[in-house]
């Protein structure tokens, strides 16, 4: 019964719908695209500030260390002398600190916009509930984003060991290099590795976040007496009628570019309206509008017709005719037969003589 309703669910969520799931907190968020943010800003950050950070690291080291403060310093101060120093040395990687937390709330932002959403805080007992719990855990669903994530760390792991593959034959030229230059040539080894790495790893997220915003679409769509019911309760609602109006265009749009390069001949007024008609004598009883179209919609029709080699015929008169007292996917009315006769009977005859 669950899968015959998941079947029924092929309507695209309504403004309103959407709404309810972002204050109830569900938005399509990746948390990798968040990681990737924050990892290459730091690494950036890092590269700026490297020289600050090594020479001040540096005093503060030897400043700490030179006066062999653990021989005479009594064990009570001894945790006052360390936090003394970690604060020192905070201070110091203060930039790096301060840039993490901007690309942190930015690349939030940027995913969900500013969003507050209370009842995310809100316990639920179903939460608590460790069969529940179990059934998250051994989830279709967990499995595949444990095989996800295992092709992330690989993919990153590749990219990484290829860099550094590249990099080892130099690195091995350890006696022509004094240590400094060699723990300077390991140290840009390493951040240029990270850096690859890092942007293996955004390039991925940025496929995680439109997967993220696929499966967000998909769970929230909506069976069409659920969208009929919705669409009454908010009727006046200026965003449900923009949205309606769209919806609408879509599937005009999408019935237009399946039928008409199958249509027969397409009418046209030749600017105002156009109208697809199809006919065969075999399983048809009589010609049929499948699509038509007003304004712009000529236009996208008649390229249509023209990339599938269906013939366009400008009738003004049957033209309007049709599209004024013919709905798609009925029958053309009796009193039209004739027109409609002489209309295929001649894109027979062109088609024959282009044969």
């Amino acid at each position: 019964m669950a899968d015959n309703n998941a079947q029924q669910k092929t309507e695209a969520p309504s403004p309103r719908r959407l709404r309810e799931a972002r204050k109830k907190g569900q938005v399509p968020k990746s948390r990798d695209l968040s990681a990737a943010v924050i990892l290459l800003a730091a690494l950036v950050t890092i590269t700026f500030f490297k020289d600050y950070i090594v020479i001040s690291m540096q005093r503060l080291l030897v400043g700490y260390f030179s006066g062999g403060f653990a021989i005479n310093l009594p064990a009570e101060k001894l945790p006052y002398y360390i936090l003394g120093f970690l604060l020192r040395a905070g201070v110091i990687l203060l930039p790096v600190f301060i840039i993490i937390v901007i690309a942190a709330v930015a690349a939030n932002v940027m995913q969900v916009g500013v969003l507050f959403a209370p009842q995310v805080l809100q316990p639920k007992p179903e939460r608590l509930n460790p069969v529940e719990g179990f059934k998250r855990i051994f989830s279709l669903r967990s499995l595949f984003e444990l095989a996800k994530n295992i092709l992330k760390i690989i993919i990153v792991a590749a990219v990484v060991y290829s860099v550094i593959k590249v990099r080892l034959p130099e690195m091995l030229l350890i006696y022509f290099k004094t240590p400094p230059e060699l723990l300077d040539q390991i140290a840009g080894t390493m951040l240029i590795a990270a850096f690859a790495g890092g942007g293996a790893f955004f390039a991925i997220s940025v496929f995680d976040l439109l997967f993220q915003r696929y499966e967000h679409i998909k769970n929230l769509r909506m069976t069409k007496q659920e969208l009929k019911d919705e669409l009454k309760q908010t009727e006046g609602d200026p965003l449900v009628k923009s949205w309606l109006r769209r919806r609408q265009r879509e599937l005009l749009m999408n019935a237009i570019r399946q039928e008409v390069p199958r249509a027969t001949v397409v009418v046209t007024n030749p600017t105002h309206v156009a109208v697809a008609v199809k006919y065969d004598d075999r399983q048809m009883g009589a010609p049929t509008v499948t699509a038509k179209g007003a304004g712009e919609l000529v236009t996208v029709m008649k390229k249509l017709a023209r990339q599938h080699n269906v013939p366009v015929v400008e009738n003004p008169p049957v033209a309007r005719a049709l599209y004024n007292s013919v709905e798609v996917g009925r029958e053309i009315p009796v009193e039209l037969y004739q027109a409609i006769a002489e209309i295929i009977a001649m894109v027979y005859r062109m088609k024959g003589k282009a044969g």
